[in-house]
C-alpha cells in the first residue's frame, strides 16, 4: 500500500483515505484499536494499563489514565492530537489544566523536527507516535461505551435487587455521613450561616465553577454580602471580575440600565475588594442556564431572600415535609427582572421565564447540603431516612452514568436502581471510594471481593 506526506507534516496515511477527525481517533483509541503496547519518542517501553475515561467536556481528551512508562506506573490524563505541534497551538502548554498530562499521542510530526510537549509548569510529557499505515479506517467505528463493565458487576449481576438496594443505602449514608461531617467542620470554623450559605454557592457551581463559587464566597462571606452598600449583586460580578470589561456597553439596551446601575455601584468601592486576582471561570461546556453569571444573580437572590431561606433549614420535620418543602418553595420561587430573561449579563432576553434555581439544581442541593444538615440536628426525633430516599433521581450526570455501566452492566433492571437520587449518590460513592482509587483496570481492585460476602437479602451486613 502506498503512503504520502501530508504538508504539515509526516504521516503513513495512505494517500486515498481522507484525515480522520479528531474525535473519529479518540474513539478508536478509547475502543482499543490501536493497540495497548507502544514506544515513546525517546525509545521507551509504554504499555496502557487503564484506558481512563473519555472526557467529552473542555480538558485533556481522557482522564484517569494509568500508563506504565520504562516500567514506571504513572496515572494522569492523555491527550491524543492528530500533529504534535497542535498542543502548542491549542494553548495546553499554557494551560493549567493539562498540568496533570503524563502522556502524548499524535500521529504528523514534520520531517527533520523535535517538539516537546510540556506542561504550564515545564515538566516535560511522554509522546508516543502512532502510524497510521497499520489500521484500515473502512468504515466508521462503532460507538463505545462512556466506560466498560468493571469485575464488580458479575458479582453484582447475581444479586437480588433487594442486596443492591441494601447495598446502596450503606453507600449512600456513608456519602451523606461525609458531607455532614464536612458541613460541621466548616461550621465550626466560620459559623452555620456562612457554611451553608458557602456550601449553597459550590451547589450553584455546578461541577466546572464550584471552586470559583467557593472562593468568591470566602472572599466575600454573607454577613459583608448581606450589609455592605454596594449591595450582593454588584459586589459578586464586580469581584467575580465580570465588570472590569464593561460588559454593559456591549449588552441590548433594555439590559444596559441594570449593568450600569451594577457598574456604577461597583466603581465605587472596586479598591476594597480588587486587591485578589478573580476567581478562573470556566465558561465552555454548560448549558447556557447554568452559565456562571445567571449563577451569580441566583446567588445575589439568595442573600436578598436569606432570612427565609435560613429559618427553614431549622423548621421541624413533619408530614408535610417541613424543612424540605420550604427551601424547595423559597428556592423556585425567586425571581429578578434581568434573570427571569437572560442567560447572561449581556444575552438577548428571552421570551420565555427562565427559572433562577430549577427543579434539578434543588434536588442536588437537597442531596449535598439538606439532607447532611438535618442528620446532624439533635432535635430531629424522627428518622429523616425514608424522606430522602424518596427523593426522585436528578438528571444523570458523566459519573453516574459510568458509575452504573462499571457496576450494574447488563442487568435488566439497570434502570429502576436508578431511579432514585440515593440510588446515584450510591453509585457516585462506591465509584468515589474504588473505581477512582484504582489504578489497575480492575485487576486488583478489592470491591468485587467485598461483593461476593454481600447479603443476598436486605438487611444484613456485610
Amino acid at each position: 500500500m502506498a503512503s504520502s506526506r501530508v504538508s504539515e507534516g509526516t504521516s503513513s496515511l495512505p494517500i486515498h483515505e481522507p484525515r480522520p477527525s479528531e474525535a473519529d481517533l479518540q474513539s478508536r483509541w478509547f475502543a482499543g484499536e490501536f493497540g495497548r503496547d507502544f514506544v515513546t519518542t525517546t525509545g521507551q517501553r509504554v504499555e496502557i494499563v487503564q484506558i481512563g475515561i473519555w472526557n467529552h467536556a473542555a480538558g485533556p481528551d481522557f482522564s484517569q489514565v494509568a500508563v506504565r512508562i520504562g516500567g514506571r506506573l504513572l496515572s494522569g490524563f492523555l491527550e491524543l492530537d492528530w500533529d504534535v505541534r497542535d498542543w502548542e497551538r491549542h494553548g495546553h502548554a499554557e494551560n493549567p489544566g493539562y498540568e496533570d498530562v503524563i502522556l502524548h499521542v499524535f500521529f504528523v510530526q514534520p520531517a527533520g523536527s523535535a517538539f516537546f510537549t510540556r506542561t504550564p509548569r515545564h515538566r516535560e510529557v511522554a509522546q508516543v507516535q502512532i502510524d497510521l499505515a497499520a489500521f484500515s479506517f473502512a468504515g466508521a467505528p462503532g460507538p463505545p461505551a462512556e466506560a466498560k463493565c468493571g469485575r464488580c458487576s458479575f458479582p453484582l449481576r447475581d444479586l437480588p435487587a433487594a442486596g443492591v438496594v441494601s447495598l446502596f443505602e450503606a453507600a449512600a449514608r456513608q456519602r451523606l455521613e461525609t458531607k455532614a461531617l464536612r458541613l460541621s467542620r466548616l461550621a465550626r470554623l466560620h459559623g452555620w450561616d456562612q457554611a451553608l450559605f458557602q456550601e449553597l454557592a459550590a451547589a450553584l457551581g455546578y461541577r466546572h465553577n464550584q471552586q470559583a463559587m467557593t472562593m468568591l464566597v470566602q472572599r466575600l462571606p454573607l454577613s459583608v454580602l448581606s450589609s455592605h452598600a454596594a449591595g450582593p449583586e454588584a459586589l459578586l460580578f464586580g469581584a467575580a471580575g465580570f465588570l472590569e470589561t464593561r460588559t454593559y456597553e456591549k449588552a441590548p439596551l433594555a439590559s444596559r440600565e441594570y449593568l450600569r446601575g451594577l457598574w456604577e455601584m461597583w466603581w465605587k468601592y472596586r479598591g476594597e475588594f480588587c486587591a485578589v486576582e478573580p476567581p478562573r471561570w470556566v465558561m465552555a461546556g454548560a448549558r447556557p442556564q447554568n452559565h456562571p453569571h445567571r449563577r451569580l444573580g441566583a446567588l445575589a437572590e439568595i442573600v436578598r431572600h436569606w432570612k427565609k431561606i435560613r429559618a427553614a433549614f431549622d423548621l421541624p420535620l413533619s408530614g408535610d415535609g417541613g424543612p424540605v418543602s420550604a427551601l424547595v418553595s423559597a428556592l423556585e420561587s425567586m425571581h429578578h427582572a434581568h434573570w427571569d430573561h437572560h442567560f447572561t449579563l449581556a444575552s438577548a432576553r428571552s421570551a420565555p421565564v427562565l427559572k433562577l434555581i430549577g427543579a434539578t439544581r434543588t434536588q442536588e442541593i437537597l442531596a449535598n447540603l439538606v439532607f447532611p444538615y438535618l442528620s446532624l440536628r439533635a432535635d430531629l426525633m424522627v428518622d429523616w431516612w425514608p424522606a430522602y430516599a424518596a427523593l426522585p433521581a436528578v438528571l444523570e450526570n458523566e459519573k453516574s452514568r459510568r458509575a452504573a455501566v462499571r457496576l450494574l452492566g447488563r442487568r435488566p433492571d439497570r434502570a429502576a436502581l436508578q431511579d432514585k437520587l440515593f440510588h446515584q449518590q450510591a453509585l457516585l460513592q462506591i465509584y468515589q471510594d474504588f473505581c477512582l482509587q484504582d489504578h489497575s483496570d480492575c485487576a486488583q481492585c478489592l470491591f468485587p471481593e467485598q461483593l461476593s460476602r454481600w447479603p443476598l437479602t436486605h438487611g444484613g451486613a456485610c
